[in-house]
């Protein structure tokens, strides 16, 4: 009998895994900006950073160097993401002044949304965008759905 659970119960269910044009400098900035924790560091070939995981809260962000021998290649090599990845923090305004004072650019202003979120979008250094977030108001489904009709009828 296998006692071993096919999902591991310290790990989360979804983690993104992002291919960057240097790791190391993204390890960096996901610590300072967005207040990550280093967990694992592997080395790579040819001075590259093979695999790193950085905690996120209860997430677990994974990211590595370019190794385009292998197809894993960066925004900044394929042109872009279409992949916005959303992250809830403590305090939305200042996350996303760090971000931008650290290098990234800016998508979307921090402003308070009808759901009940105050949220931004930046792009950080390494072509990964970003919509941080901080729940100020528990709105109910029926609320969201008369707000979101009334900004469509211009309101």
């Amino acid at each position: 009998m296998n006692d071993i659970s096919p999902i591991p119960n310290n790990e989360p269910r979804l983690s993104p895994y992002l291919c960057v044009a240097d790791a190391a400098a993204a390890i960096e900035f996901y610590t300072a900006v967005l207040g990550a924790t280093e967990r694992v560091r592997m080395p790579g070939p040819g001075g590259k950073l093979g695999h790193a995981e950085l905690d996120l809260g209860d997430s677990v962000l994974m990211l590595s160097d370019e190794f385009p021998e292998v197809g894993a290649l960066s925004p900044a090599s394929v042109g872009g993401s279409p992949v916005t990845i959303s992250l809830y923090v403590e305090d939305v305004d200042a996350t996303y002044d760090r971000a931008l004072a650290a290098g990234a650019t800016a998508v979307r202003p921090v402003a308070d949304q009808f759901y009940g979120d105050r949220s931004g979008q930046f792009t950080d250094p390494f072509g990964h965008r970003w919509s941080i977030a901080s729940r100020i108001e528990e709105v109910p489904p029926q609320e969201v759905a008369a707000r979101m009709a009334a900004m469509g009828d211009g309101g």
